[in-house]
Order: structure tokens, then C-alpha cells, then sequence
């Protein structure tokens, strides 16, 4: 296992994490725990999860009690802000107030004394970013978090928290986690070249389109029964399932034919390879699917194979100049 340094901190993390979101949600807590251990035996550190993942709180939960004594070994990544009851407008968002509260129900669940990064799931429109970043700053002096990322976050959102923190003297985003992809690539617009600027590492989330880049799914086909489209129906369709999206899916797949490797080893090796990227954040239900995970992260494109991926996949190039004459 390779690993990276996060953004422009001394953190550093596996090349391939695992996403936790499926503990308390697809997987028990004995199957949670037999993935959380095999992932520690293939020199997995990272394990993300959130709150809000398995049924508000399972998942911190049961990551913690699989961890158990290899806690110091692991750095583990969790998020605030999302919203944790449906009866509470106030359990949600970044005010001082909710993330001294937030963070304590973290801490208590994973069974830790300390955060490796807490990361705010999205952006909090109502409260002002320096209350959110102070509030995480004085989380950093007491020493339950080490370090902080944003998640979601737009460009001008990352500029205006590292001014913020800058001008503030304060600890700031090391990290961003947003939905990038083979066939999700609008970051590469304005977010990217945001984090390579203020010093941001990236953690792409859906990094397989939850399962679109495995292969497992054909245009034209219903999705296979038990899978996670199969389950979400029309929502899976619009989000992941689109006919432009599937269209794609084909040629890589015969690209991939051609270059004689997997689709997954593309969706995970291409995404390793970004300057920007430290860690492919992946969720699996099973360790045979964490196992194809790992190596497929260590694949990489010849500049020939990238050049017809971007010509593939690569967003619309935006040119700006002064309006066109209308006759």
C-alpha cells in the first residue's frame, strides 16, 4: 500500500480508504468488524464514515468497536453537520453551539478520545464561517481533533474558509471530499484548482458511481437484482444510471478491452493517480470487494490510455471572451 500526504499537513493516508457508510446499513456489526480487519491487513489507515451513516450513528459505532485496541494505528475521518434528527431543526449545520455537541456524540460512538479529521459534510449557509471555524479551532487546542476538512464544499467556499482562517490565525481545511469520478468530473473546473491553491487535499467519494464503474451494469439491462441501483429504483437512474453516463460506460468498457484490464481498475487506479488526490474513498459490502478495491488502486494508464479517457470522459473545456454579435 502506498500512501500520501493530506493536502499541505503532516497527515498521511493510505492511497485506497474505505468508506464506511454501509456499517448499520447493508452490513452488520460482524460483518462491519471482518471488513474493518481485513482492511487493516492490506495497510488500509483511513476509515470514513459520518453521523449521519447507519441510522444516524451506527456506523461511527460499530467502526469503533471493530477497531478496538488498533485505534492508534488507523486515522479515522468523520463529519458533522448533517442532519441527526427529523424533529430537531438544531441538530445540523456548523454553529458553535451544535459542534461542541456533535463532536462529544462522535467521540462517545467511536469509542475514542480523539478525532483524526472531522470534516463538515456540507456547507452551513446560515452560519457565518469563522464561528465554524474557531469552534473547530478550539476542538484542535483541546486536542479531540486533529486535524479538519469540508466536504461538498463549492470553490469560492474553500477560498473564502482559507482566507478566513488565514486572516484569523486559525487551523483550516487540510482536506475536501467531494463526489469526483470517471464520469463525475465538474471539480476539475473550479474545486480542484481551489484545493491546489489553498493546499487542500482531495477525497473523492463514489469513486465507482456505486457500482455504474464496475461493469456490472448494461444500457438497456435492469440493474441486477439485490444491487444498489436495483434498490434505489428511479433516484439511482437520475443520479448514477443516466443514459449519457451508460453510453460512456460502454466505450471505456471496450477501452478497457483493448488495454487488457478491468473497468474497476481504471475507476480506482485513474483516480490514484491525480496530482490532487491522496485518498479514493470506497465503500464495499464484502472483503473480496475491498481485496479488488486495493488492487485496482495500484493500476495505472499509459499517457496514451489517458489521452483517450479524457477524450472519453473529460467535462467541456469553457472558454470566455466578450459576447458574441447577434445580427
Amino acid at each position: 500500500m502506498k500512501y500520501n500526504y493530506l493536502g499541505q499537513s503532516g497527515l498521511q493516508v493510505s492511497e485506497v480508504g474505505l468508506g464506511c457508510m454501509n456499517f448499520g446499513m447493508v452490513n452488520d456489526a460482524a460483518e462491519s468488524a471482518k471488513i474493518v480487519h481485513h482492511a487493516l491487513d492490506l495497510g488500509v489507515n483511513l476509515f470514513d464514515t459520518a453521523d449521519v451513516y447507519g441510522e444516524r450513528g451506527k456506523s461511527e459505532e460499530w467502526l469503533g468497536q471493530a477497531l478496538g485496541a488498533r485505534r492508534p494505528e488507523v486515522v479515522i475521518a468523520t463529519k458533522f453537520a448533517g442532519s441527526m434528527s427529523s424533529e430537531r431543526f438544531d441538530m445540523q449545520g456548523g454553529s458553535r453551539r451544535y459542534i461542541m455537541q456533535a463532536v462529544e456524540a462522535s467521540l462517545r460512538r467511536l469509542g475514542t478520545d480523539y478525532i483524526d479529521l472531522y470534516q463538515m459534510h456540507v456547507a452551513d449557509k446560515q452560519t457565518p464561517i469563522e464561528e465554524t471555524l474557531r469552534a473547530l479551532d478550539d476542538l484542535i487546542s483541546q486536542g479531540k481533533v486533529r486535524y479538519i476538512g469540508c466536504s461538498n464544499y463549492a470553490a469560492w467556499l474553500i477560498a473564502d474558509a482559507a482566507w478566513t482562517a488565514g486572516s484569523g490565525n486559525l487551523n483550516t481545511f487540510i482536506s475536501a471530499q467531494n463526489r469526483y469520478s470517471l464520469l463525475t468530473r465538474d471539480v476539475e473546473k473550479e474545486v480542484i484548482p481551489a484545493c491546489e491553491a489553498y493546499g487542500l487535499g482531495i477525497l473523492p467519494y463514489f469513486p465507482l458511481e456505486s457500482g455504474l464503474l464496475t461493469g456490472k451494469y448494461r444500457k438497456g439491462e435492469p440493474p441486477p437484482e439485490g444491487t444498489r441501483l436495483a434498490k434505489w429504483g428511479s433516484f439511482g437512474t437520475g443520479a448514477f444510471a443516466s443514459d449519457e453516463k451508460l453510453d460512456k460506460v460502454e466505450v471505456l468498457n471496450e477501452l478497457c478491452r483493448r488495454y487488457d484490464h478491468s473497468l474497476l481498475d481504471m475507476a480506482v487506479g485513474w483516480l490514484a493517480s491525480r496530482p490532487a488526490v491522496a485518498s479514493v474513498i470506497a465503500g464495499v459490502t464484502s472483503t473480496g470487494q475491498l481485496e479488488q478495491n486495493v488492487k485496482a488502486g495500484e493500476w495505472r494508464a499509459t499517457d496514451a490510455e489517458l489521452a483517450e479517457i479524457d477524450e472519453i470522459t473529460a467535462p467541456p473545456i469553457e472558454t470566455f471572451g466578450p459576447p458574441r454579435r447577434q445580427d
